[in-house]
């Protein structure tokens, strides 16, 4: 009986056991069931929305044609000051770089030989006049003395003599006079024009004018000043379809040049251009040209490098952000939006720059809308969200 009982316990036992195990199966099954149907009503991810960019019209308005060229400053006039006498140098009357005005004193050389000379031509010329004087009163007299036939023929033409020879002897003495007085005035060196003085080349103490001319200093004149540059025979016809001639001829003040110099923000210098070479150089077809601008506090030195900007003619241009504009190998182009919004490449020729704007002069028609903000989220072919500037 005992051994039926055990037996029936452990049949009973492994049914529970079948049983439990079924039950979490089947919750097993069940539950991986609805994850996979969960699974299948999942709906597909959206596509991502078109990029926004910043679109705008271009602007329509006159705007100024310009050569942009590149030159170097130069004095209008440029003088070494040399010692036109001989003689010890005495004084120097300027600071080195001190802006000096015309006839004021600079060099100061030995005097007194010089005073000395002037003195004794002017001694020589009392010498004859003297002479003069005695030999008119002796021809005088025997002129009066031949009429009467007391005198010789031969004394008369004597005292003649005497009295022409007294006579180029005094213009002589006063040539040597003359002479003096500029030596004289040769001592004392001064400012031919008004300008800036260069440091200077010799010492007080030290024999100048010996033996040769002795550089004391160099001087420039700098209000106005000149701008150099050269224009290529290209530019040069562009500039010629002005009809306004040469510059150097009597119109040139017809012919504005703008300048910058380094450090400076556009071209705030204005002048006109004066002279224009005769003929252009073979080796390099260019042409040089001058300006010349305004210089009263002598802030533009001569040897300055100069952005020259030479104005040709104003015409009307459509104007469009200088970011707006890409360059390839294809040349230059923007970016512009259709009525689908799709992004399209149009090659475009740019004009002159007119501060954060370029001139447009072939490519558009004006009523594009023009990428001007987001280039890089742009793309020929691409759908794009615009955004119009302003909005």
């Amino acid at each position: 009986m005992n051994l039926r009982r055990r037996r029936q316990q452990r049949i009973q036992r492994s049914i529970q056991s079948a049983g439990t195990a079924c039950v979490s199966g089947w919750i097993t099954i069940s539950a991986l069931a609805a994850i996979l149907t969960g699974c299948g009503d999942k709906p597909k991810p959206q596509p991502p929305p078109p990029p926004k960019v910043t679109v705008a019209q271009p602007l329509n308005q006159k705007v100024t044609d310009y050569l942009e060229l590149t030159g170097n400053t130069q004095a209008i006039y440029t003088v070494q000051l040399v010692a036109r006498v001989a003689g010890y140098l005495e004084q120097v009357l300027f600071q080195d770089g001190q802006i000096v005005k015309k006839g004021q004193p600079l060099f100061a050389i030995q005097r007194n030989t010089y005073e000395d000379n002037l003195r004794r031509a002017e001694a020589a010329i009392a010498q004859n006049r003297s002479q003069l004087q005695y030999a008119e009163s002796q021809f005088a007299r025997y002129s009066s003395l031949i009429q009467d036939n007391a005198i010789a023929q031969a004394d008369l033409d004597n005292w003649r003599y005497q009295r022409d020879l007294a006579e180029a002897n005094l213009r002589s003495a006063e040539t040597q006079r003359d002479l003096a007085k500029l030596d004289l005035d040769y001592t004392l060196v001064t400012a031919p024009f008004d300008g800036r003085m260069d440091r200077r080349q010799v010492d007080p103490g030290n024999l100048v004018g010996s033996g040769g001319s002795t550089v004391l200093a160099s001087i420039n004149q700098i209000d106005p000043i000149y701008v150099y540059f050269n224009i290529s025979d290209h530019d040069l016809a562009r500039l010629r379809r002005r009809a306004r001639g040469i510059p150097g001829s009597s119109d040139s003040r017809n012919w504005s040049v703008q300048v910058g110099l380094p450090g400076e923000d556009g071209y705030p210098h204005q002048g006109n251009l004066d002279f224009a070479a005769i003929s252009l150089t073979t080796t390099t077809g260019s042409l040089l040209m001058r300006g010349i601008l305004p210089n009263r506090d002598g802030g533009i030195l001569p040897g300055l490098y100069a952005r020259v900007r030479v104005p040709l003619e104003q015409k009307a241009a459509f104007l469009v952000p200088e970011v707006a504009i890409g360059h390839d190998q294809q040349g230059s182009y923007v970016f512009v939006v259709n009525e689908k919004n799709v992004v399209e490449r149009r090659s475009v020729k740019t004009g002159p720059a007119v501060e954060a704007l370029r001139a447009i002069d072939d490519g558009l028609t004006g009523k594009e809308w023009v990428v001007v903000n987001g280039l890089l989220r742009a793309g020929p072919g691409r759908h794009v969200t615009p955004e119009r500037a302003g909005q």
